[in-house]
């Protein structure tokens, strides 16, 4: 593919998308804010060179692959030297700070920014576990500026084709934040809460799939997940606040010795994940 991006954080994400478009044949720069990472970075060949003022505003597409604060920050120092002909876009694990400052940016130099959110990563981080393949049939979450904008949005999926995502979705920032806190932040949160069972230490010989299934995402990266649990915590809050009462009434049936009780709510269960899965 004959384009020329820029890929800003050389981290898991960054990385994977510098592998994919370099396998298309893409020119790649990089920047991170660890140099030493962007020397290994060229030195293995994720990037053809560093990410500099002087060849920015020649990316067809550069994608902002740090935490949200510093997404913004990032974008607001080189806002004059992006390419106003290219697209700017985030990769951030929530959208409405991102995007409500993102936008405003944008608006005020004149280049074009669009949220995105890729759903896919691993429990590892770093440039090291990136691979050119780690968007292959994964979703891709779009926030555009504007939802009527037709060209802009096939522009977006034609720069993200080397990527080989599985689909797109459009969404406005809110219902991002809302839906990723159940179905990302969420399932952090319990994993990192549940292994901490006095019992953990003590499960090997005792534990198959449905352990490692639950404790897959527990190890996770503190800084990053802390700063997206607050950008979006009422989300988040809300999601805690409704699985302590679910909880509660299967705590209370074991107290109680409600069979019936408890069989119902295990039948409710199943019943909801056959038909939110559309059994």
């Amino acid at each position: 593919m004959s384009i020329t991006v820029g890929v800003v954080g050389l981290g898991l994400i960054g990385a994977s998308f510098c592998k994919a478009y370099k396998e298309s044949g893409a020119r790649v720069y990089g920047w991170n804010r660890t140099r030493s990472t962007a020397q290994m970075a060229k030195m293995q060949g994720v990037i053809d060179d560093y990410l500099t003022d002087d060849n920015l505003g020649t990316c067809d597409l550069v994608i902002v692959s740090l935490y949200p604060e510093a997404s913004v920050e990032w974008m607001r120092t080189h806002k004059d030297s992006f390419n106003k002909a290219g697209i700017v876009i985030d990769a951030c694990g929530t959208k409405k700070y991102i995007c409500e400052e993102g936008f405003k940016i944008a608006k005020e130099a004149g280049f074009t920014f669009v949220g995105c959110h890729p759903m896919a990563g691993l429990q590892y981080s770093g440039m090291s576990y990136a691979k050119a393949d780690l968007y292959v049939g994964a979703p891709m979450v779009v926030v555009p500026p504007v939802f009527d904008d037709i060209n802009l949005l096939d522009r977006v999926k034609n720069l993200l084709i080397p990527c080989k995502f599985g689909s797109f979705h459009v969404a406005h920032a809110e219902q991002h934040d809302r839906m990723i806190s159940f179905t990302s932040q969420m399932p952090h949160v319990i994993s990192n809460a549940y292994i901490k069972s006095p019992n953990a230490r003590e499960h090997k010989g005792f534990s198959g799939g449905s352990y490692k299934d639950l404790t897959r995402v527990a190890s996770l990266n503190p800084t990053m997940w802390t700063e997206l649990f607050f950008e979006n915590k009422d989300n988040l809050i809300f999601e805690i606040e409704n699985l302590q009462n679910e909880l509660q009434k299967y705590k209370e049936a074991l107290i109680n010795d409600d069979h019936k009780k408890m069989y119902d709510l295990l039948e409710e269960g199943s019943r909801i994940k056959d038909e939110v899965d559309g059994k």
